[in-house]
């Protein structure tokens, strides 16, 4: 299964390439397929690529519901 996952951008650096925060994971990815990103704007990822943007509430949402599943998977 993919998964596209939210992440910040934290810093913009250049050739269409920004440092995002990927639940406390810093990665640099792709930017050029979304116009206008800024620093703290939230962007969803799949393979590398922002694919689009998103507000913080969905962002947030989103996060809370991986973190949901991921525990649902957790052995007990």
């Amino acid at each position: 299964m993919c998964l596209a996952i939210p992440a910040q951008v934290m810093e913009l650096l250049g050739d269409g390439m920004a440092r995002v925060d990927m639940g406390g994971v810093s990665k640099a990815i792709s930017i050029a397929l979304v116009e206008r990103v800024k620093i703290g704007d939230f962007v969803v990822v799949h393979v590398g690529y922002a694919l689009s943007r998103i507000d913080a509430e969905e962002a947030e949402l989103t996060l809370a519901l991986l973190r949901e599943a991921a525990a649902m998977e957790t052995p007990s």
